[in-house]
């Protein structure tokens, strides 16, 4: 079964996916170990592995070439982290085309203008293109998938711009329109009421994605019984939680001027060989070289 349709045969049966961030091969398989049921190929998430700020610095070709390297490495469907699209509709033809083909199973554009600046970003600068600007996106993305199964999801930041429910409605039922195949809506707000009364609120024709990073208290349950939401990505997760361990082991290691005391608290060498599939390398050196 070809990864995107087993992605939306997972939203058909189980009401609502975990699609979880990942900003390496890695941290992809410790996300399918985990049990989600996709990856968030995050260009937050890329952009920080980098050390630069989530503002369109990292090009097309470095997420894919990430992508590529991830997708190598799981079985799980992923949905890319496509930004504006990296340009215009004709831009958004080329790059679903490339998304495809690297492993994508569903890709998200967001209405943002180009240049992006990250969403949860204070005061960050935050324009939207216009609606109809943005259904040509739309459209010509859904014109250059090849498989029909392969998910365009549009992404409306009008609740991010302070426009109001009202305009994040209306984009959002006009990106269904133009054929988007589930609708994200975001907010950073510290608490969902916003995006439960979004939820609410919405009668198109598309079900939601969400990303709860500014409000996190908001759990599957609750979630499930607005009804209409079938994706929720941890768009963050994976790079916070890694810097957080990171920070924790550096700082003990200078504090205790030495590995004696942080050696005991973090994973063996035998589990980083056990994800590099190090048996797998052993067997097929002693088979086949001479």
């Amino acid at each position: 079964m070809r990864k995107a349709r087993k992605l939306r045969e997972a939203m058909a049966e189980r009401g609502l996916v975990h699609i979880m961030a990942a900003h390496s091969p890695l941290s992809a398989i410790l996300t399918e170990e985990a049990g989600f049921d996709g990856i968030w190929a995050s260009g937050f998430e890329l952009s920080a592995l980098y050390g630069l700020a989530d503002m369109s610095l990292i090009t097309m070709t470095q997420h894919l070439d990430m992508l590529r390297a991830i997708a190598g490495q799981s079985s799980l469907p992923i949905v890319a982290d496509i930004d504006t699209g990296y340009g215009n509709a004709l831009n958004v033809i080329h790059a679903i085309r490339e998304y495809e083909k690297a492993g994508a199973s569903a890709v998200v554009i967001e209405d943002k203008t180009f240049p992006k600046v990250t969403s949860l970003a204070a005061d960050g600068r935050q324009e939207l293109l216009r609606i109809e600007e943005f259904q040509g996106k739309i459209e010509a993305a859904i014109a250059a998938r090849t498989d029909p199964d392969f998910l365009v999801i549009a992404r409306t930041e009008a609740l991010i711009a302070g426009l109001g429910e009202t305009e994040a409605l209306r984009r959002g039922v006009a990106y269904a329109e133009a054929g988007a195949d589930m609708v994200l809506i975001h907010s950073k707000k510290k608490d969902p009421a916003e995006i439960e009364s979004f939820s609410r609120a919405w009668k198109g024709p598309v079900p939601l994605v969400i990303v709860p990073n500014a409000y996190p208290e908001v759990d599957a349950t609750r979630i499930r019984a607005l009804g209409n939401i079938k994706m929720t990505i941890y768009g963050n997760y994976g790079i916070r939680a890694a810097t957080t361990a990171m920070q924790n082991t550096f700082r003990r290691i200078i504090a205790d001027g030495g590995v004696q005391n942080v050696h005991k608290d973090i994973v063996p060498v035998a589990e980083i060989f056990r994800l590099q599939k190090m048996d797998q390398v052993k067997t097929d050196e002693q088979r086949f070289l001479r």
